[in-house]
C-alpha cells in the first residue's frame, strides 16, 4: 500500500496550497483548493517540497 505524506498546507489568495509526497510516485506534487472545494494544478511530479511549492506559486502568479 502507497502512502501519502503532506509537507504544506497553506491558504493563500483565498485558495488553499497543499505540498504532498506520494511514495507510489516517489515524488511531490501541489494542488489548489478552492473556497468551494474544487480542485486545481498540474499533474507534474517534483524531486522536493520546494519545488513543487514553487511550481505552485509560479502557476497561480500566472493566472491559472
Amino acid at each position: 500500500m502507497s502512502s501519502t505524506k503532506i509537507h504544506l498546507v497553506v491558504g493563500i489568495h483565498n485558495v488553499t496550497l497543499t505540498v504532498f509526497y506520494t511514495e507510489k510516485d516517489d515524488s511531490w506534487q501541489f494542488r489548489l483548493l478552492s473556497p468551494g472545494g474544487a480542485v486545481f494544478g498540474e499533474r507534474k511530479l517534483y524531486y522536493s517540497p520546494e519545488a513543487a511549492e514553487k511550481a505552485a506559486r509560479e502557476w497561480m502568479s500566472e493566472g491559472n
